[in-house]
């Protein structure tokens, strides 16, 4: 660090309190999801009812939804249950014809536990809807907030069971958000069906706890905007101008292939084709 830009006593201004977030506890976790059950749209389970393959191709979080509560006996822990909503979509063969997609949900929950720390204060904000949609209760106003961080996961394999082939005692789903069902195109078929289509994901994520608190730190100086403002209304920079300054793109015209020390050729090997029944 240069002498210029060395932080001097001289330089301090005041201290200011601030209100933000302190971080209790945290961990990550790998997750590998073998077998899990993905619920198709009825258009797509007609069509996997007579593909001679599959295989699937993505899979995206759409949402997770989290739950706080305190662990019995285990002062200042408290359970975090995540549950993952995920929309899948894979490829089928029926004979000669061309590929079809199927699109479906897949659903995957987890508990962790962490320390949140002790507080007796019930913290209300004008944000606050007792009963609202933010799920708050009045046991609930002391709780730490729990924080998901998740990547996409990866497709590691897939396969099609019939449904005389599946585990028995398999549990279902008998009801879902409707928020994540407005993400498919039409019904999903939760019963009833002939084959079943699973899927075995991995997933990366990172969980925390964190608590309000408010703390002291010292000043500098206010910090100021460097960005001008536009000179009038419509005012718009000449385009070539701008594209003068972007640079060449070269990487892009080169073929990336498989970067070393990555596993992007074992994952697409795992993830080929699958003949139906099991």
């Amino acid at each position: 660090m240069s002498e210029t830009s060395r932080c001097r006593p001289d330089d301090l201004r005041e201290a200011i309190s601030i209100h933000t977030r302190k971080v209790t506890d945290s961990c990550t976790d790998k997750d590998c999801i073998e077998d899990l059950r993905v619920y198709l749209c009825q258009d797509s389970q007609t069509i996997l009812d007579g593909a001679a393959s599959v295989r699937a191709r993505s899979a995206e979080l759409l949402y997770a939804y989290i739950d706080v509560e305190p662990v019995a006996f285990q002062r200042s822990h408290y359970c975090i249950d995540i549950t993952f909503y995920y929309r899948i979509l894979a490829d089928t063969v029926s004979g000669m014809s061309r590929p079809n997609t199927l699109c479906g949900l897949a659903v995957f929950s987890k508990r962790a536990v962490l320390c949140g720390e002790d507080s007796n204060a019930k913290i209300f904000t004008s944000r606050t809807l007792l009963g609202g949609t933010d799920g708050l209760s009045r046991r609930g106003f002391n709780h730490p907030t729990a924080v998901v961080e998740v990547l996409d996961p990866m497709v590691l394999s897939s396969r099609v069971r019939e449904v005389c082939d599946c585990p028995t005692g398999e549990p279902g789903i008998s009801d879902l958000p409707g928020e994540i069902c407005s993400y498919f195109d039409n019904e999903l078929v939760l019963s009833g069906e002939r084959r079943r289509l699973y899927v075995t994901l991995g997933q990366f994520s990172i969980i925390r706890l964190e608590r309000d608190i408010q703390v002291v730190i010292p000043t500098l100086a206010s910090a100021v905007p460097t960005k001008s403002c536009c000179d009038h209304v419509g005012y718009t920079e000449d385009p070539c101008d701008m594209f003068s300054r972007i640079a060449f793109p070269v990487h892009e015209f080169f073929p990336k292939g498989c970067q070393p020390g990555t596993d992007d050729c074992h994952v697409q090997s795992e993830s080929s084709y699958t003949t139906t029944g099991g």
